[in-house]
């Protein structure tokens, strides 16, 4: 005897409700990159306070913040745990800027004021394909960069927190342990570099990328205390890259250009292999086909906007590398947004 089961109803969320929800995203993350600017999360590190106590610590005006942090609450960023008395969330504890998993700088470029700047011309993009950056700022948003130190530094440290955010993810689930010299190609300050290279302490490492950026490398090699098997170079890989390596790594570089650009990256290494039979790894979203949805088609969006390079699927990659010189071998998944995607030189 057969017995039929009914699936549990769904109930779709009323359409008004739902787009409505969304129109408003800009006044949460707003609201995030305010209270991260203010340090609120830092000042519930040792427990529970006011959001009186909370103004008078960040010098901010008690109503204003009381009401941004309600506006936060009520989407599981902080908790009022009692009227006007808030505690940190899980979501809320990555904002500080001394937790182990911390986003904090993330968050501070990702919701800051030149984004907001940015996607009000957004619709140049829509019209002409073009980075809507280019209109805003007058040139390409790192030309704008190399013109602003201070700003710069802003999204270096960006980058450097979201590395070091992913790279446990990473290191967890590939194993760079055959590579004797590895090449990290725009690798900002070094954070991806110095971690894989203190699980194996027998690689040896280069970290390029330009001038102004790779600066801020040399005082966290030395931290790491990998002086003596590491090294910062400056240069521009649409030129050439450091010869030499067994291995070449980018994170989060390639998503920043078109493909004709990504290829003469991809390129220059293909370059400064020489004879090697060498690999490149990249860190990267991959993207999921269809409606399935993924941090990446919302990234994708901001690489249009700001750079002007674009999220990928895995026939992209394989393409993008064929047109280069490299045979795609593999995608590593990680427990976190970024695969390991492995090419091999032809």
């Amino acid at each position: 005897m057969s017995v039929q089961t009914t699936a549990p109803q769904t109930t779709a969320p009323d359409p008004v409700q739902h787009v409505f929800q969304l129109a408003t995203g800009y006044v949460i993350s707003t609201a995030l990159q305010l209270a991260v600017r203010a340090g609120v999360a830092d000042h519930l590190a040792s427990g529970p306070r006011t959001a009186k106590e909370l103004a008078t610590a960040t010098g901010t005006n008690e109503d204003a913040l009381y009401r941004v942090l309600r506006a936060l609450a009520s989407v599981g960023v902080f908790d009022e745990i009692e009227p006007h008395r808030f505690a940190l969330t899980p979501a809320a504890d990555v904002l500080r800027k001394q937790a182990p998993n911390s986003i904090h700088d993330v968050v501070l470029f990702i919701a800051d004021p030149l984004h907001l700047r940015v996607y009000a011309d957004a619709i140049e993009s829509l019209r002409t394909g073009k980075p809507a950056a280019e209109k805003t700022l007058g040139k390409s948003i790192f030309d704008w960069f190399a013109e602003h130190p201070e700003y710069s530094s802003t999204f270096n440290n960006a980058m450097t927190n979201m590395s070091a955010a992913l790279i446990p993810a990473v290191l967890e689930a590939y194993d760079f342990g055959n590579i004797g010299v590895l090449v990290d190609v725009a690798g900002g300050h070094g954070q991806v570099l110095t971690s894989i290279l203190r699980k194996y302490p027998a690689m040896r490492g280069i970290v390029m990328d330009l001038d102004h950026v790779v600066a801020g490398a040399k005082p966290n090699i030395e931290a790491a205390g990998l002086a003596d098997r590491c090294q910062a170079v400056a240069g521009d890989f649409f030129k050439a890259v450091p010869e030499g390596g067994d291995a070449y790594v980018m994170k989060h570089i390639i998503h920043d250009w078109d493909d004709e650009r990504a290829a003469q990256i991809l390129r220059s290494i293909h370059t400064a292999m020489g004879a090697k039979s060498g690999k490149v790894i990249l860190l990267e979203g991959v993207l999921a086909p269809g409606n399935e949805p993924g941090l990446g088609k919302v990234m994708d969006l901001e690489m249009l906007f700001l750079p002007g390079g674009r999220e990928r699927s895995a026939e992209e990659f394989r393409a993008l590398f064929d047109r280069a010189g490299f045979d795609l071998v593999r995608i590593v998944p990680t427990a976190s947004p970024v695969c390991v995607i492995e090419a091999q030189k032809r």
